[in-house]
């Protein structure tokens, strides 16, 4: 884990949050090649799930909503973690985290049976200090709309993108008329006042999510669940996950959300264990129904061909970009060794790697290798995303630095390709990142022979 966290910083991936004034835990700033790695992340799973498919539909809901969507969701009442406090400090913790460190199985353990636990147990805050009751701590960042504030000025930061789509359930239909089943897609930010983030991006209090809310009629719910349990599969084989690291497990009924009634969780073999990557849930009509109480508006569906209304049910497959991010991390990072010398590189499938291919002139002293490395360089970029110019240093480091990075391929413009070697007269080295491997390719051939590898 130190080492990924090491070359994310390093080569400009992941950095800590405000790190200038000593950071803000649970924050984490996006450097340029992870901007561009998320980028390609979210861009491969709207082309699977929204792009592909012709029962998708994309919004973009606002963060700010009215206080009332939270209050008719649960969130306001029921959005919370276990917290206890250290008696001394005053500082607080997460009591499953606690507990669970302590060997404790905390799964479906009650507010009192943690308390019960952590004075049976002897256990003491990290500070070594007594502890006090196990209280819920709501996870919602809590603000104000407007010059004034008072009760009707408050809102929230949301905790899920999922609330944005159900509001806006009704405006799709309307406008768009759409015939079940047929779905809701977002990709935006959530906000979690986590007690304890921890483990890089794993845990956070500012997070991206990538989710569906996919309504259907009740009698068809166990048809899409399947479905979208073997497409979530496909997605991790998309960002180049090994089908061993990742593991399905089926959630029971004293640990599911209340609105569930059948849940999938993902996980993930991360450095710190078997972790939670993505969930799929069956939320029945809970989130309609609940906004038709709280609304006052009739979210029902009316079926034009049978000329039944009906609430339609949900299955909800949630995706977390950190998380996707973090796996992608782990996966591909690399040690071994090549040409007598140990290396790291980050074995990124071509389709997302930041950068898909780096041009180099051989050497940076000799102003016609310069020139025609510039003019290969433009002519890569106008066909393939994701084309570095690299001159920095001696050929050896460039590779090096270029492997950090993940890039999969390498292209050198030597004396050759100038015309020293007639034959060898217009084409270049490409270099392949996972063996090292050179082979000569004339430039002709050479933006289709990468775009064919890469996707």
């Amino acid at each position: 884990m130190e080492d990924i966290i090491s070359l994310c910083k390093r080569r400009g991936f992941i950095f800590q949050g405000s790190e200038i004034y000593g950071g803000l835990a649970g924050t984490w700033d996006y450097g340029p090649f992870g901007v561009t790695l998320r980028n390609n992340v979210r861009s491969l799973w709207w082309k699977r799930f929204v792009e592909d498919r012709e029962d998708m539909y994309g919004i973009d809901a606002a963060i700010l909503m009215n206080q009332n969507v939270w209050k008719s969701s649960g969130h306001v009442a029921g959005f919370s973690d276990p917290l206890v406090e250290d008696t001394k400090s005053k500082k607080r913790y997460r009591a499953d985290h606690l507990l669970e460190a302590a060997g404790v199985d905390v799964k479906g353990m009650s507010l009192a049976a943690m308390s019960a636990a952590i004075k049976e147990k002897g256990i003491k805050s990290p500070d070594g200090n007594a502890l006090g009751e196990v209280r819920q701590f709501n996870m919602m960042f809590k603000t104000n709309v407007g010059a004034t504030e008072d009760e009707t000025s408050i809102s929230y930061l949301r905790p899920e993108t999922a609330g944005g789509m159900f509001v806006n359930y009704k405006n799709v239909v309307d406008s768009l008329h759409p015939k079940l089943p047929f779905g809701l897609a977002q990709v935006g930010k959530a906000f979690r006042n986590e007690i304890a983030p921890r483990d890089f991006i794993f845990r956070l209090r500012e997070l991206e999510q990538m989710e569906i809310e996919y309504f259907v009629d009740p009698k068809d719910w166990e048809k899409a669940f399947e479905s979208f349990r073997q497409q979530v599969h496909a997605f991790t084989d998309d960002i180049g996950l090994a089908p061993a690291h990742v593991h399905e497990l089926e959630v029971a009924d004293g640990d599911r959300a209340h609105y569930s009634k059948r849940t999938i969780d993902f996980e993930f073999d991360y450095p710190f264990g078997k972790k939670e990557l993505y969930g799929l849930a069956y939320r029945t009509d809970f989130d309609l129904s609940a906004h038709t109480k709280g609304s006052g508006v009739d979210l029902s569906y009316f079926d034009e061909e049978t000329k039944t209304r009906l609430t339609p049910h949900v299955i909800e497959p949630s995706f977390g970009v950190e998380r996707t991010i973090l796996a992608i991390l782990t996966e591909s990072y690399t040690e071994d060794e090549l040409g007598g010398e140990k290396r790291i590189y980050l074995k990124f499938p071509p389709r997302i790697a930041p950068v898909k291919v780096a041009v180099f002139p051989l050497l940076k002293n000799k102003p016609q290798l310069v020139e025609k490395a510039r003019e290969v360089f433009m002519m890569l970029k106008k066909k393939i995303p994701g084309v570095m110019f690299d001159d920095n240093g001696n050929i050896g480091k460039r590779y090096r630095r270029q492997d950090e990075v993940g890039t999969p391929f390498c292209v050198t413009i030597d004396f050759d390709t100038m015309g020293e070697t007639l034959e060898l007269k217009d084409t270049v080295t490409l270099r392949n990142r996972d063996t090292g491997a050179q082979q000569r390719i004339p430039l002709v051939d050479l933006s289709s022979h990468i775009m064919d590898a890469i996707f």
